[in-house]
């Protein structure tokens, strides 16, 4: 229970980043609870077991998101919803500050690929080889998309400013 209380909300906020459901995301954190303590004899203390268990999150997260996607021919987003939940992983003081705001509105305008590989590289902290890893695509590939992704909400913000 200590290691659940410790690391739930953090669990719950990765995975409601990817996947914007907050349904969803509690199902996936308590799935990925599950799983971690299933596996713990495969824990190697080569990374902390928060890297570990958010890891573990990322992975169920990408792979409820693209299996939905899968089968949505339209995506649908209740924004008035999404402007409540979105802040979720950011601290209170940070979803204060207005820019903070407009980053991560403009954020949730981008292309689902870039979305996704902006929150794991600039919110989660993964470098450009985990994301590779995690959404099973060429470094170059990742750093590319990086990229295009961040040049893609500089200009929307930009946008956004006039």
């Amino acid at each position: 229970m200590e290691i659940y209380n410790r690391y739930y909300r953090a669990m719950y906020n990765t995975a409601l980043r990817i996947v914007h459901h907050s349904a969803e995301a509690e199902d996936i954190m308590q799935e990925s609870f599950l799983s971690a303590f299933e596996k713990i004899d495969q824990f190697k203390a080569e990374a902390s077991f928060g890297a570990w268990l958010k890891r573990i999150v990322v992975n169920n997260s990408i792979n409820a998101h693209s299996k939905r996607s899968k089968y949505e021919e339209v995506s649908y987003k209740d924004y008035l919803k999404n402007e409540i939940d979105d802040n979720e992983g950011i601290t209170t003081t940070d979803t204060q500050n207005q820019k903070v705001k407009m980053v991560l509105n403009a954020m949730q305008e981008l292309k689902e690929n870039y979305r996704i590989c902006l929150t794991l590289h600039l919110i989660e902290g993964y470098d450009y080889e985990e994301i590779g890893d995690i959404l099973n695509i060429s470094y170059a590939n990742c750093r590319t998309t990086i990229s295009r992704a961040k040049e893609s909400l500089r200009k929307k913000m930009m946008k956004d400013e006039k």
